[in-house]
């Protein structure tokens, strides 16, 4: 048997390596669509996640007899505590759909204890640290990370399968791990912002898009105008992070046709709320300005008057409300992964 008969500290570390891996792929996930890439970092995630269920029978060895010596372990059983939710959410997710507990979506308990987990995780670390050793990084240590990795690959396989066999909701996730709600039907999309965000309700009389470009004078583009201009119809899907995705067939105007193609520097996009997203230049010519979906104009909810399309894209890239557009001489990488404002 490869893997010790008794705890170690390599039960210890490689928990701490499978917890950081499950955390980092957990927000690559966020960021990343389209497959097979969001398909890698979702299975990838999942196995790591598994490997931690793995362990547990060796770190509960661990547990029990740490529990018997005389010192505070507020921080340690709160870790496992907050472990153990965000798993069984995660599970609960990938397999049952985005079931709701008190009006709470079981993908946000997994996310909101995943951060809280990292944060104990790094207390915890801080408190008991540990100097490497040389026999850390050994064969053997080698062969039994190996063992652990092809355990939780299997346990992910056979999750799968019966998840499929089953007929549970999970067979019909997306590679990102989202689910449909309302292709076809924008009414019956759920109505979603950025946590730091509420509905913006912008008079459409007096709404004007402001549009820079370098070199020239803002101009102000109404409404009205911006509906003449509508003359663009995509279909695109918008793969929100909240866990749910929908395809629908959007109108407006392209960036390319308000901006050009800008030969250096970022397009940014701001909205009423303040929230920005920068854009490299060359997608000039496959972001849309919508005013309309599913034939119909924007609701409120929905980003109305003008929300951004943008294919390829997660959802907070979808920036609502839409009331600024310019080039700018930084580049569109010089921001934030996720949206901090």
């Amino acid at each position: 048997m490869v893997l010790p008969s008794r705890p170690s500290r390599q039960t210890n570390l490689a928990l701490l390596l499978l917890l950081a891996g499950a955390f980092a792929t957990g927000w690559l996930a966020f960021g990343v669509e389209g497959s097979p890439q969001s398909r890698t970092v979702s299975v990838v995630h999942g196995i790591l996640g598994l490997g931690i269920l793995v362990l547990a029978p060796w770190k509960s060895v661990i547990v029990r007899r740490g529990l018997r010596r005389r010192r505070r372990h507020t921080v340690a059983v709160a870790l496992a505590v907050v472990v153990t939710v965000s798993l069984a959410a995660g599970v609960v997710h990938a397999t049952l759909g985005p079931l709701e507990v008190g009006g709470v979506r079981v993908l946000a308990v997994h996310v909101a204890s995943a951060v809280a987990v990292a944060l104990l995780v790094l207390l915890h670390v801080a408190r008991r640290a540990q100097r490497p050793r040389q026999t850390d990084m050994s064969r053997r240590t080698a062969l039994r990370a190996i063992v652990i990795g092809g355990s939780a690959a299997l346990a992910y396989g056979a999750a799968e399968s019966v998840t499929s066999v089953a007929g549970l909701p999970g067979r019909h996730r997306r590679a990102t791990g989202s689910y449909e709600v309302g292709s076809g039907v924008p009414s019956t999309m759920p109505v979603t912002q950025w946590f730091t965000d509420d509905v913006a309700r912008i008079d459409l009389d007096t709404y004007a898009l402001r549009v820079s470009r370098p070199g020239e004078p803002t101009i102000a583009l109404s409404h009205g105008e911006l509906l003449a201009m509508s003359s663009t119809t995509q279909v695109a899907v918008l793969d929100c992070t909240g866990g749910w995705w929908a395809e629908q067939t959007w109108r407006g105007v392209r960036l390319d046709t308000l901006l050009g193609t800008p030969d250096r520097g970022s397009v940014v996009v701001r909205s009423a709320t303040g929230y920005t997203r920068r854009f490299p230049p060359e997608d000039t010519s496959v972001l849309l300005l919508a005013t309309q979906v599913g034939g119909a104009l924007l609701s409120s909810g929905h980003g109305a008057p003008v929300r951004l399309v943008a294919p390829g894209r997660r959802g907070f890239w979808w920036v609502k409300w839409v009331d600024h557009i310019s080039v700018q001489a930084q580049p569109w990488w010089s921001q934030p992964p996720f949206p901090l404002q």
